[in-house]
């Protein structure tokens, strides 16, 4: 298990021009020792350079405040895409106003061994023995009074030139492990110059960025947690699945993705009684619809495949606006809501995915999806709409084929009649009804309907029970 980086406190950033590139870097200070400069990203334009650092300190200045992505994305377009990715990366820590430290990028003060004062004297720092006293190296979770943060970095290169990957990894002091058998796959040891070289997070000559995410969590005693290296269980990070394939399989282009959680036991949560008879008019209650496992089971998968998607386009988009016609196929969910919702900011798509999240939770209790605001609704629309589009056929191997048989199975045109308080939310897609969300619109208040703007999309409905306000996000 590789030692994880560290976070440290982030103070600036700087240029260094030279007549063939710059390079953007950024000062940081750890507790672990000194302060150091860590490499963001090098490009041949000093003006570009110069551009990056400036948005890179307004993010530090207005980490809390209304900083704006349009520059940065003004300037990653006039980049390739590596260094792009990089600027990216390195705003989303400015924002945060920290860096991470890969083991072996900094100095720590036991490295120190001798500190020798002006007066040619000896100095033990006060500060660095303060730092080891508050973190000792061999503590475990229940032994740290603070809270303990996990940050995993995912990065993916591709080596489109291994022997200028291999000569930047020697000049900067790589030396290759020696290859264990003539059959290995990797005898130059690319994997080993990749990782070295990548460990400053700027851009590796020979090698485009594919692939750069982070995702962090707070460690908590309650829920089973503890420090990597006192972990009895592989210390494991699900980034999700990746956008691109999200929305290959809303298109149908990929099969279904393997599921393997444990789903579910839908034959028990919705266990159904046979029908009194096959009169379709009977008003015995056992000849009443019911939702039946397999219909259940389908509109769950279709809710936690909405929810993901939600939050792997979510994070890709940002506060970027929605333009479908020149994002098609990019944003499989937020381009299939109404137009009035394209302009909305991250926060508000989160929003969104938990709101697929709480209705597919409906459904693990056993109970009918309630919506219990406009959000909801729509992702139930979406979800009975993705359900009646699915492969039956392919759904009939494995624990979906297991669950018991029904008439009412896979009636989803009954799901959009006994689920919904109404189909208002659906004008919002003809065009017919442009401003009918506004509650002060005369047609508006003639029909009933009440605010559909988008920034009203979860407020609770008044008829019905409000979800839990501390429940948070599940990714």
């Amino acid at each position: 298990m590789s030692a994880q980086p560290i976070l440290a406190a982030l103070r600036g950033f700087h240029c260094e021009h030279t007549p063939s590139k710059s390079r953007v870097l950024a000062l940081v200070h750890h507790r672990e020792g000194p302060a150091s400069l860590q490499a963001v990203l090098t490009c041949r334009q000093p003006e570009l350079a110069q551009q990056a650092v400036g948005i890179l300190q307004q993010a530090i200045t207005d980490s809390a405040g209304a900083w704006k992505s349009e520059p940065l994305e003004k300037l990653c377009a006039q980049m390739p895409d590596a260094p792009a990715s990089s600027l990216r990366s390195a705003a989303r820590y400015a924002l945060a106003g920290v860096w991470p430290l890969p083991p072996g990028s900094f100095l720590k003060w036991e490295q120190l061994t001798e500190d020798v004062d002006d007066d040619g004297e000896e100095d033990n720092d006060a500060d660095a023995d303060s730092s080891a006293a508050r973190t000792p190296d061999d503590a475990r979770l229940a032994d740290l009074a603070g809270p303990v943060i996990r940050v995993a970095v995912l990065r993916e290169f591709h080596v489109h030139d291994p022997q200028a990957v291999l000569k930047a990894a020697r000049g900067a002091g790589w030396e290759p492990l020696p290859s264990q058998s003539p059959e290995s796959d990797d005898p130059q040891d690319i994997v080993g110059a990749v990782m070295w070289l990548g460990e400053s997070g700027g851009e590796i000559d020979g090698a485009d960025t594919v692939t750069e995410a982070t995702q962090g969590m707070k460690l908590c005693l309650e829920r089973g947690h503890e420090v990597a290296d006192w972990s009895k269980e592989a210390v494991v990070a699900d980034f999700g699945a990746g956008w691109q394939y999200s929305a290959a399989v809303r298109r149908g282009e990929q099969a279904k993705p393997s599921n393997t959680e444990k789903s579910p036991d839908f034959a028990a949560l919705f266990a159904t009684e046979a029908p009194h008879c096959e009169d379709p008019e009977c008003e015995d209650d056992r000849c009443q619809w019911q939702l039946t496992p397999r219909t259940a089971d389908l509109l769950y998968t279709e809710l936690c495949v909405l929810a993901d998607q939600a939050y792997d386009d979510s994070e890709e988009l940002g506060d970027r606006t929605v333009v479908p016609d020149e994002q098609e196929g990019h944003w499989g969910v937020f381009s299939y809501l109404p137009k009035l919702t394209f302009a909305a900011d991250l926060q508000w798509r989160r929003r969104f995915a938990r709101a697929a999240d709480d209705l597919a939770s409906d459904l693990e209790r056993g109970e009918w999806p309630e919506p219990t605001c406009t959000a909801e609704e729509l992702a139930l629309h979406l979800a009975i709409r993705d359900a009646g589009d699915r492969d039956i056929e392919g759904d009939a191997a494995g624990d979906h084929g297991r669950l018991p048989n029904h008439r009412d199975d896979y009636d989803f045109d009954a799901c959009s009649e006994v689920f919904f308080q109404d189909t208002d939310v659906l004008m919002l897609y003809n065009a017919r009804f442009d401003g009918i969300e506004d509650p002060g619109g005369e047609t508006n208040q003639y029909m009933g309907i009440g605010d559909l703007r988008a920034a009203a999309w979860f407020e609770p409905f008044l008829n019905v029970d409000a979800r839990d306000p501390r429940r948070g996000f599940r990714r």
